[in-house]
């Protein structure tokens, strides 16, 4: 089978038996361990909030998942990633066209709460740096500050001939290479 776009990882929904979320969650998450498959198979989650439920007249937190029935699987997609999440117990298959898993896209992952991984950049605080996203865009400055938890970056920009400190996000931004 060919899978598109497997130079990154991506995530893809699996759907369960409802209730079995948390087993399939933790099955997947053993066979990993078990097959030394941390770096193709990333992280399991079973999505939930919190709701505040009365009961008895007191206010009650509870988590409630978002969508019983599935799990997100974040992985790199391949034959073996494949038949692992796919022949897990309490799996019935991945949410796609026919045998086809479709991975989840960037609106639908930030609408769940998600983030995707970090994006790791080649900076330095002093670096030249120009804006190529966002309503600077065009602009360029010097770095500043650099975020590697929050993938953000503070940019020093001039805007009418004042010095402006800009926060922006890795992907907003491109290094100045020094020739």
């Amino acid at each position: 089978m060919e899978y598109e776009n497997n130079d990154k990882p991506q995530w893809y929904v699996a759907h369960t038996y409802s209730g079995y979320e948390n087993k399939v969650k933790a099955s997947i998450e053993a066979t990993v361990e078990n097959r030394n498959m941390e770096d193709v198979i990333l992280q399991v989650q079973v999505p939930t909030q919190e709701v505040i439920e009365m009961k008895d007249g007191k206010r009650v937190t509870k988590e409630k998942k978002l969508f019983p029935g599935y799990v997100i699987v974040e992985m790199y997609m391949n034959d073996d990633s494949w038949y692992v999440v796919r022949n897990t117990r309490g799996v019935t298959g991945f949410v796609g066209l026919a045998s086809k898993p479709v991975p989840l896209s960037a609106e639908e992952l930030k609408s769940m709460g998600i983030k995707q991984q970090a994006v790791t950049i080649d900076l330095e605080v002093g670096d030249e740096v120009r804006i190529v996203d966002g309503p600077m865009e065009g602009n360029s400055g010097q770095v500043e500050e650099i975020n590697m938890e929050k993938s953000k970056v503070w940019v020093n920009i001039s805007i009418f001939g004042r010095e402006t400190r800009t926060e922006l996000d890795f992907n907003q931004i491109e290094k100045i290479k020094n020739t």
